[in-house]
């Protein structure tokens, strides 16, 4: 017998801050509140809105979407969630994860192959994903104890590092609100672009950090080191309801030098605590999906020993059949150089629109 669907109700800004506010305890990420919404939408991209879903009178859960069109599907995306307020019961799980199926099957103004969130218990209608889109696990912070208690709680090499870069005379300045958009993109941007070439990754272009800052303005910090009046490493923090997050950062070969890095580090906790964050999550380390992070991992436990495991990103298709030959492509695109990749995807492309001809009918 299938379990009853929950009950859904859109929340406006007004709506979001009062049932935050009732359950001060939950952890909510700034991804899933109204202001990272607005964010996406500066950045031209599609939120489609907040929604609270119930059991009876009951909070289950809260989910902030994200409409995302790319080359042969659409598709809904919880950003780093839901937020649960219910136990997280296998049971329950189902119940959601049906529910927005049902939800956006009938919603007519949109046609998503899938809708993305975390599950942490795998089960069906759960596929993919197609694309991992957040991380595992991560190391998290605790800023409640004293200055010198958290100090004494890092590794020796974080504590010995921090005491080389106060005898180099790395000097940590936090940028005022006013100046961080001119200081990034003429400062630490480039510093960005080195250390994305030096380990493997891609940045986003300086016009979405530049937005970020902006946008984001009441909820962020950049911190920066320098060295004889140069910029050598710099950081993004993030901060809502008490909990902080170490969101972007970059640094140079020389700024490893003077280990700069964990003196900024170290002063972003300080500065974090003392505006009353209770804990400071470090993102991503290395997992199953992610053995790319085992050069940032190193560097994260330094700090700390307490490692969250994060729900896996799963995707729940709402056309199977579909979403399996959608599926098929993308892996044969992986597989095949660039040039084979041209005329399979001009294949799929008519494949594609046979599909969705196929699948259900638009409202």
């Amino acid at each position: 017998m299938t379990a009853a669907l929950l009950h859904y109700r859109k929340l406006t800004l007004e709506s979001f801050e009062e049932l935050a506010a009732a359950h001060g305890s939950v952890v909510i990420p700034l991804e899933q509140s109204p202001y990272w919404a607005d964010f996406e939408g500066s950045l031209g991209r599609d939120p489609y809105g907040i929604w609270a879903y119930y059991d009876a009178d009951a909070l289950v859960a809260v989910a902030s979407f994200l409409r995302i069109q790319r080359r042969f599907r659409e598709s809904m995306v919880v950003v780093n969630g839901p937020v649960w307020f219910h136990p997280r019961t296998p049971q329950m799980e189902l119940r959601l994860m049906n529910t927005v199926r049902d939800q956006f099957g009938k919603d007519g103004s949109v046609n998503p192959l899938y809708v993305r969130m975390q599950i942490q218990n795998p089960q069906p209608p759960a596929d993919g994903p197609l694309e991992h889109g957040w991380y595992e696990r991560e190391i998290v912070v605790d800023l409640t104890p004293d200055e010198k208690a958290i100090f004494k709680s890092f590794r020796p090499n974080a504590r010995n590092s921090i005491r080389r870069a106060e005898r180099s005379g790395v000097d940590i300045r936090m940028i005022d609100r006013v100046d961080r958009v001119e200081v990034f993109r003429a400062e630490l941007f480039p510093i960005l672009e080195e250390t994305a070439a030096r380990d493997g990754f891609a940045s986003f272009e300086s016009g979405y950090y530049e937005k970020l800052l902006t946008e984001l303005g009441d909820h962020l910090r950049l911190m920066v080191a320098y060295v004889d009046g140069k910029a050598v490493s710099w950081l993004i923090t993030t901060e809502y309801r008490g909990h902080a997050v170490y969101y972007f950062a970059g640094s140079t070969q020389e700024a490893r030098k003077t280990f700069a890095p964990y003196l900024l580090l170290w002063e972003a906790f300080k500065v974090l605590k003392a505006a009353g964050s209770h804990s400071c999550g470090l993102t991503g380390i290395v997992s199953e999906n992610y053995p790319q992070l085992i050069n940032v991992t190193t560097f994260k436990r330094n700090f700390s020993r307490k490692v969250v495991e994060v729900p896996t990103t799963y995707d729940i298709p709402l056309d199977p059949a579909r979403y399996r030959a959608v599926a098929v492509v993308l892996r044969a695109r992986r597989a095949l150089p660039s040039g084979a990749r041209k005329l399979l995807l001009g294949a799929a492309s008519q494949a594609s629109g046979l599909l969705r001809f196929r699948g259900r009918p638009r409202g």
